[in-house]
């Protein structure tokens, strides 16, 4: 596929074997590449040439990835450019630290070339999507949600943090990160991570998850749909990702949670359903002697 507008991909990857197969497979997709052997070529390659997207490996000499990251999120040039990690650990930690510091996507060692393609695309779909939204829509109002989304309300009432609650709220099934919503609402997502978790205690990330978990519960307990489907509603790329964060946040998995709920409520149907039943026997039958 040739791109009409080439995008430019920085690889950073300290395996000169892995980096130059990288750069000749996205060169045959139709992209720009730049290629960096270390972290901190990767950061002077990154503020020379303002790449559309990174990939960078986790695991270097001398400054990892995650440092590469850090430093690039405090760059306001360099803020909002997409990051996607590539390596060799899928540890939840590792996911965890990366997510937070703001990467869009983790892919673990070996991945194929679809799944790095795949990655690169949905990234560059998204971000699409969040500058139309960015330039089209008010912050004021959110987006509305189809009533087969309904679930409490989460976000705490803090004015200066609306546009961010507001981004959320309208998104949050689009499979968004600090990085989209930083991009959204015009701060560098080293910032809004600040900001937020001061005037809130918790992360943007944190929040993305915690209203995706609260628009889980009615569709887990009143809909038919599958875990699946709901991890797809939901912009999770996968059901495990989906999963693992539902058992963080209820220390259940989606499954056993909605079975329990399904044992609950014919419980409470029964009672209703008894009181019911003993009010009109009371009208029928005169109590006492």
């Amino acid at each position: 596929m040739i791109h009409e507008s080439s995008k430019k991909i920085l690889v950073i990857e300290d395996d000169a074997i892995a980096r130059n197969l990288f750069l000749e497979v996205l060169e045959a997709q139709g992209f720009d590449t730049i290629g960096a052997e270390d972290g901190l070529a990767g950061i002077e390659q990154a503020q020379k040439h303002l790449p559309d997207l990174v990939i960078c490996d986790i695991q270097m000499p001398d400054m990892d990835g995650y440092s590469v990251l850090t430093t690039l999120r405090q760059d306001p040039d360099t803020a909002i450019i997409p990051f996607i990690f590539l390596t060799g650990s899928n540890t939840q930690t590792d996911v965890r630290k990366g997510m937070e510091l703001g990467a869009d996507d983790y892919l673990t060692k070996p991945s194929t070339i679809e799944d790095l393609l795949r990655a690169i695309a949905v990234r560059f779909e998204k971000q699409a999507l969040l500058r139309y939204w960015y330039a089209t829509n008010s912050y004021q109002v959110a987006q509305p949600i189809p009533a087969s989304f309904n679930s409490e309300s989460i976000f705490p009432s803090v004015p200066q943090l609306q546009a961010v609650f507001d981004f959320i709220e309208a998104n949050y099934r689009q499979g968004i990160t600090l990085s989209d919503v930083a991009l959204a609402v015009g701060y560098s997502p080293a910032y809004l991570t600040n900001r937020v978790a001061k005037q809130t205690g918790e992360t943007v990330n944190g929040w993305i998850v915690k209203r995706r978990m609260a628009a889980a519960r009615p569709l887990l307990k009143n809909t038919n749909k599958t875990i699946d489907q709901i991890a797809i509603a939901l912009g999770y790329q996968n059901t495990c990702h989906f999963s693992r964060q539902f058992r963080q946040h209820h220390g259940l998995s989606p499954k056993t949670w909605r079975k329990q709920q399904q044992v609950l409520q014919p419980s409470k149907s029964a009672t209703l359903q008894f009181i019911k039943n003993r009010g009109a026997l009371e009208k029928l039958v005169p109590l006492g002697c």
